[in-house]
């Protein structure tokens, strides 16, 4: 069973940051794009950003500029570096890899 463990999340003054970190199994990360998504309060889940296995991004257009996935292959680990964070990143945050398998989320609620 593919187990991806999510940490970082929590509460967050706007304009602060936070980091969220997702581990897997070599043999899952090694080979598959990592991403993260976010489903707010009452909305639907989106994609955040992503990350290849070549080390290929892609981010939505509400976190560019804010937001950086990168990836740790000596780790099999994903990051989420979140800066200048607004209310309306308030979400449930979920990692996921190769567009298959989800973590279990994790909360970033954003103050203003």
């Amino acid at each position: 069973q593919v187990q991806l463990v999510e940490s970082g999340g929590g509460l967050v003054q706007a304009g602060g940051s936070l980091r969220l970190s997702c581990a897997t199994s070599a043999s899952i990360f090694r080979r598959n794009a990592m991403a993260w998504y976010r489903q707010p309060p009452g909305k639907q889940r989106e994609l955040v950003a992503s990350v290849t296995s070549d080390g290929r991004t892609n981010y939505a257009d509400s976190v560019k500029g804010r937001f950086t996935i990168s990836r740790d292959n000596a780790k099999n680990t994903v990051y989420l570096q979140m800066n200048s964070l607004k209310s309306e990143d308030t979400a449930v945050y979920y990692c996921n890899a190769g567009y298959a398998w989800w973590g279990q989320g994790t909360q970033v609620t954003v103050s203003s």
